[in-house]
C-alpha cells in the first residue's frame, strides 16, 4: 500500500509555464482539485512530499496551505533526496508513489513502487512509468493519481469521509 506520494511541481502540480511579472515576481497556476486531493490524502494519515528542481516562495506557500511537511526545493538529484526521505520516514520503496514529467524526474520515478506521469510528459518518462494519466500537468493530473491510488487500495470511503 502506498503511504507516501512524491510530487514534482512544474509540469505536474502546474502546467509547466513560469510567468514572470515586470517587477521580477513569479506566477504559477495550481489546480484546486489537486489541492483537495492532496489535503485529503494527508488527512487520511498518509504523507506527501514535494521534490522540485526550482526554488519558489509560491511553492512554499502552496505546500504550507496543503499541509505538505516534506518540501525540497532547488534539488539537482531528486533520487538522492527521495532516498534520504524514505530512510528518514522508515518506508520501503514499494510504499511510495511519485509523479514527474521530465528527464530530471526519471531516476526518482524508476525507484518508487508506483509511478505516474501527466499526459503531456516527455516520451522517455511516458515509456518508464506505470501509469500515463489522462490529464495534463496542472489540469488535475495529481488528483487523478490520488484517485487511482485510493481506489487501488480500496480507500474511497475513507477518502470521502474526510469531507463528508
Amino acid at each position: 500500500m502506498i503511504k507516501l506520494i512524491v510530487l514534482d511541481v512544474d509540469g505536474c502540480l502546474t502546467d509547466g509555464r513560469i510567468i514572470y511579472t515586470s517587477d521580477g515576481g513569479e506566477i504559477k497556476n495550481f489546480n484546486v482539485k489537486d489541492g483537495l486531493a492532496i489535503s485529503s490524502w494527508i488527512n487520511m494519515g498518509n504523507h506527501a512530499a514535494i521534490i522540485t528542481g526550482r526554488n519558489s516562495k509560491i511553492v512554499q506557500k502552496r505546500a504550507d496551505e496543503l499541509g505538505i511537511k516534506h518540501l525540497f526545493q532547488g534539488v539537482k538529484d531528486k533520487e538522492k533526496v527521495l532516498n534520504e526521505l524514505i530512510d528518514s520516514l522508515g518506508f520501503k520503496y514499494y510504499e511510495v508513489g511519485a509523479i514527474g514529467d521530465d528527464l530530471n524526474d526519471y531516476k526518482m520515478l524508476r525507484s518508487v513502487g508506483r509511478s505516474f506521469t501527466p499526459k503531456d510528459a516527455v516520451k522517455e518518462v511516458k515509456e518508464l512509468v506505470d501509469t500515463v494519466l489522462t490529464c495534463n500537468g496542472g489540469e488535475g493530473a495529481v488528483r487523478e493519481m490520488i484517485d487511482i491510488l485510493v481506489d487501488e487500495c480500496d480507500l474511497r470511503e475513507q477518502f470521502m469521509a474526510v469531507w463528508l
